[in-house]
């Protein structure tokens, strides 16, 4: 745990942590390996799996080597600069940002290597971003641009700024009509590339987008977008039209719900004038989740590759039992994801006795803001007191909920606390 999150003191900011640890030092609670059960915890509480989140990193930088890909995921799924190094250290070239503050939090923790998949037209952030830049050679940051308005106002702050260092940008090429952000048009892509190279404060270095918005998407129009991509990374190579003196040309894509898609048609990348740098952003893999993600990983057609394990687990408490078909715990949606899946029961641990079973016949059907609501079936036998653990979806507004995580070990005990930075 780096020093800085290490001396952090253990007040009433962080939800679920126990009252006794009241003016420890994170460090010192961590130290301290208190079971999640029996240590204190007060109720709700988030926890990640320790062993889970090794797995799915060693999974995911074992599949990006062995596709020849260079990998940033997406840091916005978790804002956890513990993770950040846990996913460097394990393979990663960069993290990917969407956002200045992002960017900022990145910077703060040290991060090397930025891919905001975004335009950054921000004045004050293009002013910041200079700053970095010159004052830290090694700092490498890389960005989409996706119109010439946006390329003019990039220049004109860049300008304003005084940038000594040219950014890296990249063309955004959009995923289709009626898609999110990015040009729409291979001619649009050549006017937002020649609008780069008409500036000195710009290099134009690669090509870029996100397969996940392609509308209705399948595999065969995922891969014909991706080829799209690839295809005007070349024709762009073919025109001369990437900056002069750049030593490789970056080709980005990769969500976590396509990144087989991107890799097969990644694999088939022509022969360009310089190196390819092949960089994936996946970033929901480092928890992955009990719902969406879990239907949509690619590990699912590809199951001789691996499987991703879901990470998360929030334990609250059943606080009311009214009925014999209903009961409410205490946690809701300040504590849990609820825009894609509700949360899905999954263990009992009872007060009595502190044994577990499956949550059979208990189904969360909705949240209020500090409840959840329970239907059980006949036989569930959950009682007032019980905690009641539950699978989530999805990992980015699952960590942006929790200040302080504890990393919990498949025995309860809690091994460390990830802090994120939302």
């Amino acid at each position: 745990m780096p020093a800085e999150l290490a001396n952090e003191r253990v007040d009433h900011r962080f939800k679920g942590l126990p009252p006794d640890a009241e003016g420890l030092t994170v460090g010192e609670l961590a130290a301290q390996r208190r079971n999640l059960f029996t240590g204190g915890f007060t109720t709700p509480v988030l926890a990640l799996s320790a062993e889970s989140v090794e797995h799915n990193l060693r999974l995911l930088e074992a599949y990006a080597e062995h596709h020849g890909l260079a990998f940033a995921p997406h840091g916005k799924t978790s804002m956890a600069p513990q993770l950040f190094d846990r996913q460097l250290e394990h393979g990663a070239w960069g993290i990917t940002a969407a956002v200045p503050h992002q960017a900022r939090v990145y910077r703060a923790h040290g991060i090397a290597r930025i891919f905001l998949a975004n335009e950054l037209v921000d004045a004050p952030a293009l002013h910041w971003l200079a700053t970095e830049l010159d004052a830290d050679p090694r700092f490498r940051f890389i960005c989409y641009v996706d119109s010439v308005r946006g390329v003019e106002l990039m220049d004109a702050a860049l300008t304003e700024a005084g940038a000594t260092r040219p950014v890296d940008v990249v063309v955004e090429l959009g995923a289709g009509e009626g898609a999110r952000t990015g040009a729409r048009t291979e001619a649009d892509c050549a006017a937002v590339a020649d609008a780069v190279a008409a500036t000195t404060t710009l290099r134009l270095v690669g090509v870029a987008g996100y397969e996940g918005e392609v509308p209705q998407a399948t595999t065969e129009r995922v891969r014909e977008w991706l080829n799209r991509l690839v295809a005007l990374a070349a024709d762009l190579d073919k025109a001369g039209r990437f900056s002069p003196g750049i030593d490789e040309i970056v080709i980005s894509a990769g969500g976590s719900a396509w990144f087989d898609t991107v890799a097969e048609v990644f694999a088939g990348i022509p022969g360009l004038s310089l190196p390819v740098l092949k960089l994936l952003r996946s970033g929901a893999y480092v928890s992955h989740d009990d719902g969406h993600y879990r239907r949509l990983t690619p590990f699912n057609r590809a199951p001789d590759q691996g499987a991703l394990q879901p990470a998360f687990r929030l334990w609250a408490q059943v606080v009311s039992r009214p009925t014999a078909e209903q009961a409410f715990t205490n946690a809701g949606k300040r504590d849990a994801a609820y825009d894609l899946d509700l949360p899905e029961a999954q263990v009992v641990r009872s007060a009595r006795d502190g044994s577990q079973r499956p949550a059979t016949g208990i189904t969360v059907t909705g949240l209020s803001d500090q409840h959840g609501w329970l239907r059980t079936a006949p036989g569930a036998g959950v009682e007032v007191g019980d905690w009641l653990g539950m699978g989530l979806s999805h990992p980015c507004t699952s960590f942006d909920k929790w200040q302080l995580i504890p990393l919990v070990e498949a025995d309860g005990t809690v091994v460390d606390y990830i802090r994120t930075f939302f």
